[in-house]
Parts: C-alpha cells; sequence; structure tokens
C-alpha cells in the first residue's frame, strides 16, 4: 500500500502529495494554511470533519473558519458543550437546556436531573440561576477554556452508548434508537460525556469569544459575530419575540413533549394523530384572537410580514376567513405586484438581481396608490407579471367600503419606511415565522432556519420546478435579505404569529429526504443537503392524512383547499 495520497486543497488551489493517515490539523500545518480567522474545521469531501480527522483515502478539503456557516456552528456547539461541562462540574444535580435563539444568542435555563421513577409532573422546582451562579458558570468555563482540554469523539455500541446516557438523562435513549445504527458515537472531554449532532472543535482552547449574562430567569448564550468572529454579536431587544417561544414551549410542556425523543415516544404510541390535531387547533384559535384583535380596533390596514417560507400566503388566507366571521371584509394586496420591472431592480455585491432589496418595490407608485385608497378613492390595482419581469394592468380595481380592511401581505411590510406618514392608529401589524419549539434534546437545538428551508426545498421542487440544489444555492442570499431587511423589524408586530406545527419535521421528512438525496455528491451545497439529511433521521416519519386541507404545511407539501 502506498505511503501517500493525492489531496486536493481548495485553499490553496493545488494538489498535495501527503503521507496517509495524515489528520488535518497536521495538514494544515504542513500546506502552512492562513485565513483570515483562526482554522477550526474542514469539509472533507464536502462533508464537515473535526480537525482530527485522518486521510487515508484522495479527498477534497477546504479548512474553515468560523466566518462560514460550517465553521460557526462546530464553534457554537463546542461552546455549548464547554458551558454544559462548566454547569456539570458546579451543579451536579442540574443540567442545562439550551432553549432556544434569541436576541442573537441563546436563552438558556437550569434544570433538575430527572430521575426515572420521578413523576413528570413532580413539584421540585429547578433553580433560580442568580447573577452569582451565572459568574461562577463564567468563571469555571475560562478557567475550562485555559487548561485547553482535549475533546474526543468516541464510538460505541449503540446499546452501551443508551445505558451511559441513560444513566443521566430520561428518555435520552430513543435518540439513538431513531437512528437506527449498530454503533453510536459521542463527545467526552475529561470526564464529561455528551452528544452533538455533528462535529466539535478539537478542545476547549478554540473557544475565545464569548459571553454569558442573565436573562429573564436563565442566561443569555452570546456567541461570535458571523461576519467578524472576533468579536461578540451585539445583543438585540427582541421581548415579543421571547413572549412567543415561552408561550409554545409552555404548550409543549403540557404535551409532555420538550424534545425529539418525547415526540417519537408518542408517535410510537400512535398518539400523533392526537398531536396534529391539537397543534391546529392551536393554530386555528391563535389566528382568530388574531382576527378578534383587529376587529377591536378597526384599522384600515393590516400588515403581514415575514421571512421567506414562513406560512404568511396561507396565513394570509385562514386570516380573511375569521376577519369575515367578526363581519369584516378583507381585501387583500400582495406587495410583490408592486415590484419594479425587472430592469430596474437593484443588484447585490455579486451583482446578481436583489429581489429582497425594500427598494426592488417601486415605493413611490405604492404609496401613492395607499393614500389614494386610504381617502376612499377608487384604484387600478396592478398584477406582476414574474415571466416577463414587467408590471401590468388587468382592470383590478379596489375602493375601500366602510365595513372593509385592507390586508397588505410582503415580505417589507413592517418596514416603516414603505408608509412613512400613516398614522399607527389606522393600522395593525402581524409577524409571521416558524419558530421551532421543540429541540433534537437538551443541548442540540434546531436552528429556526431549517423548517423554513426544508419547506422551502419540498416547495420548490413540487410547484416551482427547483432542484434542492438549486434551492440550496439560493439560501444564502435569502438569509442576507432577510438578516438586513425583514428581521430588524419583527419586533414593529402589534403581534407575531408562530407558523411552526410540532409534528412538521416528521412529515416533511417523507418529502424532504428523496428531494434532498439528488443533490451531487460533488457539489458545495451537497454540505447543506447532507446536513440537513443526518438532521431528519432523527425523527420518525408519520402519515400525513390526518393533516387538514386548510393546514399551513399544505401549503407546501400539498393538499391544501386554497388556492395559490
Amino acid at each position: 500500500m502506498d505511503s501517500t495520497i493525492t489531496i486536493y486543497c481548495k485553499n490553496t488551489h493545488s494538489y498535495h502529495e501527503v503521507p496517509r493517515g495524515i489528520s488535518l490539523i497536521e495538514l494544515g500545518e504542513l500546506l502552512h494554511i492562513r485565513l483570515r480567522y483562526p482554522v477550526i474545521a474542514a469539509h472533507v469531501n464536502y462533508k464537515v470533519e473535526n480537525l482530527n480527522f485522518r486521510l487515508y483515502k484522495p479527498k477534497d478539503i477546504e479548512f474553515l473558519d468560523a466566518s462560514t456557516p460550517s465553521g460557526m456552528r462546530a464553534y457554537v456547539r463546542t461552546l455549548g458543550m464547554v458551558l454544559s461541562c462548566a454547569v456539570n462540574e458546579l451543579y451536579p444535580r442540574t443540567d442545562l437546556r439550551v432553549e432556544h435563539p434569541i436576541s442573537k444568542g441563546y436563552y438558556c435555563t437550569l434544570q433538575w436531573h430527572q430521575d426515572k421513577n420521578e413523576d413528570f409532573d413532580s413539584d421540585v422546582q429547578p433553580p433560580v440561576l442568580t447573577t452569582e451562579m451565572i459568574a461562577a458558570i463564567k468563571q469555571r468555563m475560562l478557567q475550562i477554556i485555559a487548561e485547553d482540554r482535549p475533546i474526543y469523539e468516541e464510538e460505541k455500541q449503540t446499546k452501551e452508548v443508551i445505558k451511559l446516557f441513560a444513566a443521566r438523562y430520561n428518555n435520552e435513549s430513543s435518540i439513538f434508537e431513531a437512528l437506527g445504527n449498530p454503533y453510536c458515537r459521542y463527545f467526552r472531554m475529561g470526564e464529561y460525556v455528551d452528544y452533538y449532532t455533528n462535529v466539535l472543535l478539537p478542545s476547549s482552547g478554540y473557544i475565545n469569544v464569548f459571553d454569558i449574562e442573565p436573562f429573564q430567569d436563565g442566561l443569555l448564550l452570546r456567541i461570535p459575530n458571523r461576519q467578524n468572529p472576533t468579536v461578540l454579536e451585539d445583543s438585540v431587544t427582541q421581548d415579543k419575540m421571547f413572549a412567543i417561544f415561552r408561550e409554545y414551549n409552555r404548550w409543549n410542556k403540557l404535551l409532555r413533549i420538550n424534545n425529539v425523543s418525547d415526540f417519537n415516544i408518542a408517535c410510537k404510541q400512535n398518539k400523533s394523530f392526537e398531536l396534529i390535531k391539537l397543534a391546529e387547533a392551536l393554530h386555528e384559535k391563535k389566528i382568530a384572537q388574531i382576527a378578534d384583535a383587529i376587529a377591536e380596533k378597526r384599522p384600515k390596514i393590516v400588515f403581514i410580514s415575514g421571512p421567506s417560507s414562513s406560512g404568511k400566503t396561507t396565513f394570509s388566507k385562514r386570516l380573511q376567513i375569521q376577519l369575515l366571521v367578526d363581519g369584516i371584509r378583507p381585501e387583500v394586496l400582495s406587495m410583490d405586484d408592486y415590484f419594479v420591472n425587472r430592469v430596474d431592480t437593484p443588484r447585490d455585491e455579486n451583482g446578481e438581481w436583489d429581489f429582497e432589496n425594500v427598494n426592488a418595490v417601486d415605493l413611490p407608485f405604492f404609496r401613492q396608490q395607499m393614500h389614494d385608497i386610504l381617502d376612499g378613492k377608487e384604484v387600478d390595482l396592478p398584477t406582476y407579471d414574474f415571466s416577463k419581469g414587467e408590471r401590468v394592468f388587468e382592470g383590478r380595481k379596489l375602493r375601500l367600503q366602510k365595513d372593509s380592511v385592507l390586508v397588505i401581505e410582503g415580505l417589507h411590510a413592517l418596514n416603516p419606511c414603505i408608509l412613512p406618514d400613516v398614522d399607527h392608529s389606522l393600522t395593525f401589524k402581524i409577524y409571521v415565522s416558524a419558530l421551532t419549539t421543540i429541540n433534537i434534546d437538551n443541548h442540540n437545538w434546531i436552528p429556526t432556519t431549517d423548517i423554513r428551508l426544508l419547506r422551502r426545498v419540498v416547495r420548490d421542487y413540487k410547484y416551482r420546478g427547483f432542484s434542492a440544489r438549486e434551492t440550496i444555492a439560493r439560501c444564502p442570499s435569502v438569509i442576507r435579505g432577510e438578516t438586513k431587511w425583514v428581521y430588524p423589524f419583527q419586533e414593529e408586530a402589534d403581534v407575531m404569529f408562530n407558523s411552526a406545527l410540532i409534528f412538521e419535521f416528521a412529515v416533511l421528512k417523507r418529502h424532504a429526504e428523496p428531494i434532498l438525496s439528488e443533490v451531487p455528491k460533488f457539489c458545495e451545497e451537497y454540505t447543506e443537503a447532507h446536513r440537513l439529511l443526518k438532521f431528519l433521521q432523527y425523527f420518525v416519519p408519520i402519515p400525513e392524512r390526518e393533516i387538514p386541507p386548510t393546514s399551513l404545511l399544505r401549503e407546501f407539501v400539498g393538499g391544501s383547499s386554497f388556492r395559490y
């Protein structure tokens, strides 16, 4: 057997003969890899790998720093393990739970270790995180980082891993069972063992930017800025967003579903249909409450905004029905019909059409029509012909009646600049997004963007003729647009609506897996497709026959009774 192998390094744009069995750390040193920020992981044939990964066959290699999505995920996961380890060493009777992202960080709480024989609704109260406790946890984290503790990836028979984690967590075993593998891997740092869904950094010493601070009744884990990971993300106030997360987390606990393992157990006990009915009923109740709030305020305009694939269109249609029940006749407009002609669309830094830019909307024309409508005038409404990239007029007329309200749906509907001189008393603003409130386990959260990406992959494939590769390739541009033009205005909303359904990953799994499997293994988009496929393995699939035709999920998987 040859003692060397040929690898291609994307960072150096060249082939290299290297010793067989060389680690990625050793390879980086051999090739003198210097990135803008420290190297912390690598893509090996477009899969993310730890720097301790050894090469025995020819591979394509790309070294990563924390400014890349894969690098940042590995960094934040490792930061989470350092935090969890610190909590375990200081307060061994408790366990850290990473609840959800908020304020450009992660909201965390402490929970008592639950005994197998301990009732789910035990009166034992979780510890209150005091300022002194948080300071002690931070100091222990700094100590763990200074010790530069190695992080080892270990593998054992699944039954042995189940025993290892069952001693610490309740129902954790079903996570490993759902994967269906004879062997499972986990991570060890000193005596502390934990499970994470993907690779970590080689040691705790790689963590150099973080903070923790008191937040509500828990703490906020602050992470590096994604563009400049040498500094912390700026914390932002998201009180309304936090309230939505808290409401749904409380509801999940009533259903006795905190993590994916709880969900899988419920499905195996034939409770999936009950979960579908309850989740759909909650959606209907929330939409009815929003309609009642509109009826009470009696605004002239209702604005509906939210990021891509949040279900705004179906939400708008269901809201229309509830408004009619309240005696209000909705007149619905889409801001997409006010796009400028394609030739006048602004371009991004790469020279591509920037459809997420607010200036992709003909704001002067939009404002003029809105003012005419509010003044009681009849207007000739536009329709945007996307095939031609032009605005056309097809004889649609609108004059607002006394019992009517104008419902405007669009990406920029909450941006104050679209109608800056309209009195707030005449408006009602709604923010719609899919906020995942179920985690894989206490230490592995589900990014809120994943549910929307999976929705988009399925919808674009079924109804728009786009492959998963094309949808994933477009994703970075969409995220940049949402970060710039949508997220900064979400707290402007009068109400927020969470369009996520607790069961939908188990339904999307059936649709998304074959589509994602078509992504070639030799392209950059495979990195994301492979990550999503691994993620979907944690869910047991469920049939969708009990999902009603008015469900928001039907907008993406098909079978809706609404026309789009």
